[in-house]
């Protein structure tokens, strides 16, 4: 589709000389009104770009700016005038205008760039958007989300409901069953698709820097804090915000929480003022929150904030034949990636997946799936290829010799991964203090990522 530009000059010559110099570039599509009468009337058509003599002889260059927003915000304004008055100028730019150009000898030239400029600008929009789209398209929950099953089906449901609203959302479901994914399948597929998408996974932070990323803090604020910092529920602003593992976040936090949910504001660390925004919150957590509520480690008119539309995702256990449906998924993903001939499951295969109770869910089926083809031969997979306990402990004891400290590295990433980088749960797991993840995290040896 041609660039359009419409250029809007009451002098003949004047306007005669900007149409011929603009369209010498082929993309442009120039076309050229005496009057913003004529010029109003098609403006329907929505152009890319307009070039505006600021004094026609039936409208000035701020009524004409002020009717073309009105109508269209995608339509870049280039005003051309003969004052050089940069008070005058300012003002339009404030109101939105693109650029204001003096006319002089230089006033081709200025504008010849100025409209590149803008065209650029609208090319990058355009593959911003085809993007989104794409992104819409990959996060569409029924060809991302795999399953046929009842629980499944009531998931699906709940997803669609929940699209159509800005309801928070909170999303419950063991580890490696596709939280996030489903957190994402809402946002892009919501109203809010085109705003910022953020994900935090609350327990993946040390304790002393959650109110900082979530918050953001002023230059100044304390050692280190050289720039201001926008936290994560400015850089969502407008959009979502997803908190995983929001069972993670301790009481002190917790509070902080609740008052932008009430406020609908943040303060930044060593900030004066608050900051509006307009956030949806989507939360996860693979704890019972009624049960924490109850402990006293969770507070109750935060849960009621954050409860919304409850979404609980079934583990892979309960779906019944989802797993061969899964399993079948990734290994056609899997041929195709790494340009294999599709490779199929036998009886046995299958009868053995089955079996099995996944306790990593998704994730682990995929593992173990994409191991299984890699070990089998003739393009079938039979049951002697599938091996459970190699997905959890090939990778932890290597043929090479490798030292204490490697495999002491090794096991806690190891876990961190199997649990969603839980650094709080894994040091349950592996009965080592969290300082000691957190210190490994800090010099590069462990990766969140």
């Amino acid at each position: 589709m041609p660039f359009r530009i419409f250029i809007v000059e009451d002098d003949p010559w004047y306007g005669e000389l900007l149409s011929y110099h603009l369209s010498l570039n082929p993309d442009y599509e120039v076309t050229r009104f005496s009057s913003g009468k004529d010029f109003l009337s098609q403006l329907y058509k929505k152009p890319h770009a307009v070039t505006l003599d600021y004094t026609l002889g039936d409208f000035n260059g701020r009524e004409l700016l002020k009717k073309i927003k009105q109508t269209t915000h995608e339509t870049q304004v280039v005003i051309i005038s003969g004052q050089e008055d940069i008070h005058t100028a300012v003002e339009l730019l404030k109101e939105g205008a693109y650029d204001y150009i003096v006319k002089n000898e230089d006033t081709n030239n200025r504008l010849w760039n100025t409209i590149l400029k803008i065209k650029e600008n609208h090319s990058l929009r355009g593959e911003i958007e085809s993007l989104r789209e794409e992104i819409g398209q990959k996060y569409d929950f029924r060809n991302s989300m795999i399953g046929s099953s009842p629980s499944m089906e009531k998931v699906f449901r709940l997803i669609e409901k929940a699209v159509k609203t800005n309801i928070n959302i909170s999303i419950t479901g063991e580890t490696g069953t596709g939280k996030e994914l489903v957190a994402k399948s809402i946002h892009y597929h919501s109203e809010k698709k085109k705003k910022p998408f953020v994900a935090v996974n609350m327990a993946a932070i040390p304790r002393e820097l959650i109110e900082s990323e979530l918050f953001g803090y002023e230059k100044g604020a304390f050692t280190g804090a050289n720039a201001r910092k926008i936290g994560k529920f400015e850089e969502a602003s407008g959009g979502t915000i997803f908190l995983d593992e929001i069972g993670e976040l301790e009481l002190s936090l917790q509070s902080k929480i609740l008052r932008v949910l009430q406020e609908r504001e943040v303060t930044r660390i060593g900030g004066s003022g608050s900051v509006k925004i307009e956030v949806r919150i989507i939360v996860a957590t693979h704890k019972n929150l009624i049960e924490e509520v109850k402990k006293g480690n969770f507070r109750e008119d935060l849960f009621y904030r954050l409860l919304g539309l409850p979404i609980e995702i079934p583990p892979l256990r309960e779906r019944g034949n989802d797993i061969l449906l899964l399993a079948k998924f990734f290994l056609d993903e899997f041929c195709k990636e790494n340009k294999l001939p599709r490779i199929q499951l036998t009886a046995s295969a299958k009868e053995k997946l089955m079996k099995y109770p996944y306790p990593g869910n998704v994730r682990e089926i995929k593992a173990i799936i994409e191991l299984a083809a890699v070990m089998s031969d003739e393009n079938f997979i039979h049951a002697e290829d599938i091996n459970f306990n190699s997905t959890h402990d090939m990778s932890l004891f290597p043929m090479e010799e490798v030292t204490l400290r490697e495999y002491e590295r090794r096991i806690i990433q190891h876990y961190l991964e199997k649990y969603d980088h839980n650094v709080l749960l894994v040091a349950q797991k592996l009965d080592i203090g969290k300082s000691t993840i957190y210190r490994m995290i800090q010099s590069g040896d462990l990766m969140l990522t």
